[in-house]
């Protein structure tokens, strides 16, 4: 079956707003139009995706799985024209992405200085979304941290770093110059199976309040420096890889050309790009 984008748009805005209302007021259409469309919509896939009541609309499995594969969808979308557009005007353009708390401008500079006729962009990424941008089209190169899905990607390793604690400035471990995870036990992790947080400032925010505490590389920690957390060293936590990753696919000379210095510029050690080349 071919899927109507402008149907999936509809959905999407009743899946965010969890109300049909709402939703319509966002599309500038009327209720009763979106109400047939989403309905037209469960008929095409066979499937329920939406538990209407009185008050609010809650999402079926079905319907949170295609809330995820809509955003993707979207984000493929949103890329794809960008970049005709980008053509047309024969604009040449790399889009950077980056994990909190790594720094990727020694790189661009360098890139900069051998291909000025290219434009960058950044785009930060999220705690829990590293890879995705990278498949979707968001993203033409990233510079992560493990551990992320690689399928579909090339990585060429640049380094490594120390896990360090993130505790609230009261804390009794706080006074410790050092830790091991044996002094963790029992401790409340704030991480991504126990509470997803959409920044590394809301994290943080959470553990000042004492909600808990968090395992994070050392360059989180360098750069979101703050009075009322302190940071840790765990002497036995296994150290976190970086990487500098693309998608298998992507040969575009400026995509390669930009991993290549990026490895080199960023690396510990000068690294070489035959595994993406």
């Amino acid at each position: 079956m071919d899927l109507d984008l402008r149907k999936l748009r509809y959905f999407a805005a009743v899946a965010e707003h969890r109300h049909f209302g709402r939703a319509a007021e966002q599309l500038y259409i009327a209720q009763p139009v979106l109400s047939r469309q989403i309905r037209a919509l469960e008929q095409e896939l066979g499937c329920a995706l939406l538990v209407r009541t009185t008050r609010n609309v809650q999402l079926t499995p079905a319907g949170e799985q295609l809330q995820e594969e809509a955003r993707a969808v979207f984000a493929t979308v949103d890329a794809a024209v960008r970049r005709v557009h980008e053509t047309d005007r024969g604009v040449e353009r790399l889009v950077v992405a980056f994990a909190p708390g790594l720094h990727v401008s020694e790189a661009v500079r360098a890139f900069g200085a051998t291909h000025p006729g290219v434009e960058i962009a950044l785009l930060r990424l999220h705690w829990w979304e590293q890879d995705p941008p990278l498949r979707d089209g968001r993203a033409d190169v990233g510079y992560l941290r493990r551990p992320f899905d690689d399928t579909g990607l090339r990585s060429v390793p640049v380094g490594s770093e120390p896990k360090v604690a993130c505790l609230p400035a009261h804390h009794p471990l706080a006074r410790r110059r050092a830790l091991t995870g044996a002094d963790l036990d029992g401790e409340p992790i704030l991480d991504a199976q126990a509470r997803r947080t959409s920044s590394v400032e809301e994290k943080f925010e959470l553990i000042a309040a004492g909600h808990g505490i968090a395992l994070v590389p050392r360059s989180v920690a360098r750069s979101y420096s703050r009075p009322d957390l302190v940071y840790r060293p765990v002497t036995d936590a296994a150290p976190v890889e970086t990487c500098v990753v693309v998608a298998e696919d992507r040969r575009e000379r400026r995509v390669l050309d930009f991993v290549t210095i990026a490895a080199e510029t960023l690396g510990e050690q000068p690294a070489r790009l035959a595994a993406v080349d």
